[in-house]
Parts: C-alpha cells; sequence; structure tokens
C-alpha cells in the first residue's frame, strides 16, 4: 500500500494539517502553560499581516518599509464604516480590504518603477504620509486618540449567528480566516503567478527580457499585499475595538519586517509564521524578566542577519539536508560493508 506525498501542487500539505491542528486547539492549552488566550488572537492576526507581507519581501523580493500604512487604513476603514454608517461585520469587512486595496494601488503606482534602495525609501516616505494624516486629521481619525468603542458586530450568517464579544469566539473567527488565507496564498505562490514573482526577485531584468510585464506584476503583488494587511488591520481593530495611528509608524512597519526575516521568509513560506511566534513569545516571556525586552529581539534580529540570512527556518531546512545526507552516507556504508561480507 503506498503512502502519498504532499507536493507544492496540493490544497493542503502536512505543515498546514500540523499548524491548523495546535493554532485549532490553542484555546485549550494556552492557559495551562501560564499565557492567556487573546495572545492567541494577536499571534494569528500578525501572521496573517505577515503571510500578506511576505509576497512581496520573500516571493518577489521588495522591501516595503511602510506597510503599516495599509494595516492601519483597513483598522480605520472598518471602525469608520461601523460608526458613521451602521453595523455590518461583513460590510465593513469588505469596505475595508477594498480602500486598503485601493490605498496600495495608488501607492504602488509610483513605487512599482522601482526597486532596492530606491523602493524602500518611497515605501516609507507614503508609510510616514499615511501616518501623519492618521494623527492630523482629528474630525475622521480621532488624532492621536485614534477610533474608540468600534463595536464588535455579530458574525451573521443567516440561519444563525455568531457573537465575537469572547476572545475564544474571536480567536475561532480569527482562525478561520487565517485558513482561509494560507490555502489562497500556497496556491498562489506555487502557481505561474508565483513563479513569476520569484523570477522577478531573482533577476527583474532577465524577467522583463522573456517577455513579463514587471512593472504589472509588481503593481498587482503590492496591491494584493496591501489588501491582506489591511484584512488583518480589521482583525487587529475588532480584538482592539479601536484604530490607532501607532500601527502606522514607521517602527511598526519595521517590526512586521524583522518577523519575516527572522523567521526566514526569503526560504520558506513559513518564516513570517515563525517569526510572528518569536516576537510575541519574546514579547511575553522574556517582557516578565525584563522591560527591555525589544532590545534582545533586535539583538536576535542582528545576529540573524549577520550569521544566517535565511532565518529559523533556513536553519532548520540546513539542519534537515545534513541529517538526509549523514543517513543517506550511512546506508551507502552499510550497504558496502554489506556486499563486501558477501
Amino acid at each position: 500500500m503506498s503512502v502519498r506525498k504532499f507536493a507544492a501542487n496540493d490544497w493542503i500539505t502536512k505543515e498546514m494539517v500540523l499548524l491548523f491542528v495546535i493554532l485549532g486547539t490553542l484555546p485549550l492549552w494556552i492557559e495551562p502553560i501560564g499565557l492567556y488566550r487573546y495572545l492567541g488572537v494577536e499571534i494569528v492576526i500578525w501572521m496573517i499581516y505577515g503571510l500578506g507581507f511576505n509576497l512581496l519581501l520573500g516571493y518577489s523580493g521588495l522591501p516595503s518599509f511602510g506597510h503599516g500604512a495599509f494595516f492601519g487604513t483597513g483598522a480605520y476603514a472598518f471602525g469608520l464604516f461601523q460608526l458613521w454608517f451602521f453595523e455590518s461585520l461583513w460590510l465593513a469587512i469588505i469596505f475595508a480590504i477594498v480602500a486598503s486595496f485601493i490605498a496600495g494601488a495608488i501607492v504602488a503606482c509610483f513605487v512599482s518603477h522601482r526597486r532596492g534602495i530606491y523602493f524602500a525609501l518611497m515605501t516609507i516616505a507614503f508609510g510616514q504620509i499615511f501616518w501623519f494624516i492618521a494623527i492630523k486629521w482629528h474630525s475622521v481619525t480621532g488624532g492621536e486618540d485614534g477610533l474608540l468603542n468600534i463595536p464588535r458586530a455579530a458574525a451573521d450568517f443567516s440561519i444563525f449567528s455568531f457573537d465575537l464579544n469572547s476572545n475564544t469566539a474571536l480567536f475561532y473567527f480569527v482562525f478561520i480566516v487565517f485558513l482561509f488565507i494560507v490555502v489562497l496564498l500556497w496556491r498562489l505562490v506555487n502557481s505561474r503567478f508565483g513563479k513569476v514573482l520569484q523570477a522577478i526577485r531573482q533577476n527583474e531584468e532577465r524577467a522583463r527580457f522573456i517577455g513579463y510585464n514587471v512593472w504589472l506584476f509588481k503593481w498587482v503583488v503590492f496591491s494584493l499585499s496591501a489588501a491582506i494587511a489591511g484584512l488583518a488591520g480589521v482583525l487587529f481593530s475588532m480584538a482592539q475595538q479601536g484604530a490607532y495611528p501607532d500601527v502606522m509608524a514607521l517602527h511598526a512597519s519595521g517590526i512586521i519586517v524583522m518577523m519575516t526575516l527572522i523567521g526566514g521568509g526569503f526560504v520558506s513560506f513559513w518564516g513570517p509564521v515563525i517569526g510572528v511566534t518569536v516576537y510575541f513569545l519574546a514579547r511575553d516571556v522574556l517582557g516578565i524578566i525584563t522591560e527591555a525586552w525589544l532590545l534582545w529581539f533586535g539583538l536576535i534580529f542582528v545576529i540573524t542577519v549577520l550569521f544566517k540570512p535565511e532565518g529559523i527556518a533556513g536553519a532548520w531546512q540546513e539542519w534537515r539536508k545534513t541529517k538526509t545526507l549523514a543517513i543517506s552516507k550511512h546506508k551507502s556504508l552499510l550497504q558496502l560493508l554489506s556486499m563486501r561480507k558477501r
């Protein structure tokens, strides 16, 4: 009886199954180990954010240092819809995702013809523009205080309604969104579109020379990444029941970059998932020991960049490769000894 192997063209892989089981059972085991359920909500939201961001950094090689602008756009758009129009979870989510996509598409029109340091600097500039607007436009954004008391509307499925007021209910809602995003992005990066993105990362000029519209691909992936960041912002505003300008600041955009790099987004689809987990565990575990936990996380980032740029995922892949090679050599040696005995 043959055992079927998971491949890149599968909709579901064994890594997904393992991750889904761990996260799906999180409310059952997180409190007994000394943590709290809301931490699970935060981690999953930032995993969504990180996976969307990695479309740019890891797969396309486009370093965006202003992505917090789209995270914040989603949060503010969701809150404004609820506060200005009416309470409707689904319409507010759609409105926020569209708003983030449009914001990303506009920015992409200006940055997609750039690359490298110029691309990075332009994303910083646009990120600061969004942050400045959020700070100064008091009548709309609430200024430095942000939007407060954003209602957490129930998830209405016509047949039944799903109340999201408890952290456990909110976690499973966020988790379902995470399942959808993981499967969608996995198929995307393993499609022809994803292969073109990787070709652009490897050599943009060569991709253009063989006939691909590089500007269009960069515009699409930037806009799509912005929309996913906006979706994460929506979930964040639901969790916090507010939207704040701090999430659009430069340091907030830098954190998602650090998470992705430490996890190994350049070499693995799961890099952002690893990086987000490491960041929040550092915050909540090291934070108990010292107030300077962010300093230690920064040191981890520096050491990773200097000695293992492929991140934690890269180190794991290298260890598995070395282990597999050692096992193979051992088997070959045993076979050789067996043949000599004969």
